[in-house]
């Protein structure tokens, strides 16, 4: 009864928060996503990176152990994923990046801090940014053709990981008041990305649930082994493998959705997955968090 209380409450603001968003537009209410988002991952995350790679009290060591994991769990869930979709007979192009890289950000930050505290955000960051990196290089090559080491060096979240990173590893600080403030726009990032969360699902339009399903299930299974194995190679620490295989599991990013429509793949099975994918993790996120605290 207490581990179930445990998980609820760390789960319950998560998916409320969604909620709000979710109903905000079912309201008639406007609600601009681009510009949310485009703050949220051009200010607001970059700060709450930098601000939780300076201020946490994790090892230079385990935060490289948990680097080299992260960089391990993506490299099997994308072959996983990539003979999955083979063997289905399905478009490599819409199908493998959505399936490998979940929904780090908005879901994944808020479940490590409410589950772990400031050193699981810690960990929570550096799976976002090394899941980033590979959005933004493998990723994109799959969906478009065309991969860029320049895009990924001017992402800020990217340059704002490194320069914590930096920080973190000659035990430098920022002033307190330049950290103050970018602690309070950092504060910003987690509420309103689960918000816009809820906003981008209400807004999706999809029919093909079915294959969904079975994919979201499948998906789920593949990255929770991949990060239980991982955090078994790599002999992580247990706050930075729980936080992994709970980053690993996270649902379909709405922003699959958005580039399949942005380089012209097939839009609607991502949008299929992104709904259906992220209604699942109800379930499952819960589920894994039980096992994993």
């Amino acid at each position: 009864m207490n581990i179930a209380l445990t998980v609820l409450n760390i789960t319950a603001p998560v998916f409320l928060l969604a909620a709000v968003g979710f109903f905000w537009v079912k309201l008639g209410f406007e609600y601009r996503v681009e510009f949310v988002t485009r703050l949220a991952m051009t200010l607001s995350v970059p700060c709450l990176i930098f601000v939780a790679l300076i201020r946490t009290e994790i090892a230079p060591e385990a935060l490289a152990a948990i680097s080299l994991a992260s960089l391990g769990a993506y490299a099997v869930v994308m072959v996983g994923c990539l003979v999955l979709v083979r063997l289905l007979r399905l478009d490599v192009a819409t199908y493998v990046a959505p399936l490998s890289f979940g929904n780090t950000g908005n879901l994944g930050l808020p479940l490590a801090l409410f589950a772990f505290g400031e050193i699981g955000l810690g960990y929570a960051v550096v799976v976002f940014a090394v899941m980033a990196i590979l959005s933004f290089t493998i990723g994109i090559w799959l969906v478009s053709g065309g991969g860029s080491l320049v895009r990924v060096v001017k992402e800020p979240l990217v340059a704002a990981t490194l320069l914590g990173a930096l920080f973190l590893w000659q035990g430098w600080q920022t002033p307190a008041f330049l950290t103050n403030a970018m602690d309070l726009i950092g504060q910003m990032a987690i509420p309103m990305m689960l918000i816009t969360l809820g906003v981008a699902i209400a807004r999706l339009q999809t029919k093909a649930i079915g294959q969904a399903i079975i994919l979201s299930v499948i998906k789920v299974l593949i990255c929770v082994a991949a990060g239980w194995a991982a955090t078994r190679v790599f002999d992580l620490e247990p706050v930075a493998a729980a936080v992994l295989i709970v980053q690993l599991a996270t649902p379909v990013a709405v922003t699959s959705y958005l580039l399949a429509e942005k380089y012209g793949t097939d839009a609607m099975p991502v949008a299929g997955l992104v709904v259906v994918s992220t209604v699942l993790s109800v379930i499952a996120l819960p589920l894994i968090l039980a096992f994993v605290i």
